[in-house]
């Protein structure tokens, strides 16, 4: 392979979709394949089906320029990217089938002498599983030929665009040619610098980042725990320990979602279950939070004059509209549930309409921030989007109020009395 001209991108999803767009603004033909039509027909428009700043222009432009469309039918190509979920099973296993739905879709197309590139993030031994089973479907093939790697994203939800860009890249290949080739391919938009590994290391790098992030971030969620019962600011204790310097506490939150962080500690656990203990204590420990924040919660509800709560933000992360295992979509569905007596008022700045768990539950509605504020008596902060920046003092004044982010640190965890409000602004 002398060159790659024109790529297929399979799963038009987070990541898949940008890295279409950004390989399609620096030179490359890209089809983009996926198994949701109302994607493919966003793109083909030139338009993005979930909230990514930057995203959009790249993908207009690349649509309008002829060099990125979309469809639900797999084209051949110089090399193919396979951008899909893998989730885990019930006993924390990863489920493989997409990525073996995708091998299945682009193994009629191949001749032999393509780059097959997993961009999923997967357990280790899932790029040769890979390799295995494209083998298996085209026994006519010889897949000495067959270039195969991984190469796990590294960029973080509302900065994708960007990141693609700047993040260092790690690249695994089944064959060094294979780990170098897929360099190449980065190197058309990653100006970072791209490390060559194999690929069963570049597997585990990317697990080993989230599973760091995991850990550390336990010790915030169960500092907050400890502080509450004690009676301390979290937020304050946190910062002030931070400023020993070679300390570097992260922020607690309601619990910790998304595609990597929440999921990708499981695949260490089982390749080694009895050796991955602190591992598997930080999923413990973060996958309780969510039920500390209810219990919470419903204390403050029961002391509350206005029995209307106000739960504000779904998304896992802020600024975004992914709600793939996000802690605070668990927290209100639960409360939800547990409650319907209780008249629930939600706000999600990204989302237009509610998600379809909600769709029978009668005392759930969706409002903009001031308005679900108003109405409630009980006030709780899950997400910590930029629209809630913005809340004032007095808009919280006589409230039970539970901040589950720190971004109001005008307010401690409970009612919130003017005087007291305007003593946090100025200690």
């Amino acid at each position: 392979m002398t060159g790659i001209k024109e790529v297929s991108v399979i799963g038009l999803g987070y990541i898949g979709l940008p890295t279409a767009a950004i390989l399609a603004a620096n030179g490359i033909r890209v089809h983009g394949v996926d198994v949701n039509e109302r994607n493919v027909v966003a793109v083909n428009n030139g338009e993005v089906p979930f909230v990514e700043p930057e995203l959009g222009d790249f993908v207009a432009r690349g649509v309008q320029a002829g060099m990125l469309s979309a469809s639900l039918e797999n084209k051949a190509a110089d090399a193919y990217i396979l951008a899909v979920p893998t989730p885990f099973n019930d006993d924390y296993s990863a489920d493989l089938s997409y990525i073996e739905a995708a091998a299945d879709g682009i193994a009629p197309l191949l001749t032999g002498d393509e780059l097959v590139i997993l961009e999923s993030t997967s357990p280790p031994g899932t790029t040769e599983h890979l390799t295995r089973h494209l083998a298996a479907a085209r026994p006519d093939l010889d897949m000495d030929q067959l270039l195969v790697a991984h190469c796990p994203e590294r960029v973080l939800p509302g900065y994708v665009m960007k990141e693609l860009v700047t993040n260092d890249r790690i690249v695994g290949g089944m064959t060094p040619r294979a780990a170098e080739l897929a360099k190449k391919l980065y190197e058309t938009f990653c100006k970072a610098e791209i490390l060559t590994t194999d690929a069963i290391t570049a597997e585990m790098s990317k697990l080993v980042e989230n599973s760091y992030r995991d850990v550390n971030i336990a010790f915030a969620n169960e500092l907050s725990t400890i502080s509450d019962k004690l009676g301390i600011n979290v937020w304050e204790l946190i910062e002030l320990a931070n400023h020993h310097p070679r300390v570097n506490i992260l922020q607690p939150g309601p619990g910790v979602g998304g595609h990597c962080i929440a999921v990708d500690p499981w695949f260490i656990v089982a390749a080694a279950p009895d050796e991955a203990q602190l591992i598997r204590q930080a999923r413990v420990t973060n996958d309780a939070k969510p039920h500390w924040v209810i219990t919470k919660t419903e204390l403050l509800m029961s002391k509350a004059d206005n029995p209307v709560v106000a739960l504000l933000g779904l998304a896992f992360k802020k600024n975004i509209d992914d709600l793939r295992e996000s802690p605070a979509l668990q927290i209100a569905l639960a409360l939800a549930k547990k409650n319907p007596s209780t008249r629930f008022v939600i706000s999600e700045p990204n989302v237009e309409v509610l998600p379809t768990t909600f769709a029978a539950m009668e005392n759930v509605e969706l409002a903009d921030p001031a308005d679900a504020i108003e109405q409630a008596g009980t006030v709780v902060l899950l997400v910590d989007h930029d629209e809630y920046a913005d809340i004032q003092p007095g808009q919280l004044e006589g409230k039970q109020v539970i901040d589950t982010r720190g971004q109001w640190r005008f307010c401690d965890q409970g009612t919130i009395e003017e005087h007291e409000v305007m003593e946090n602004i100025h200690a």
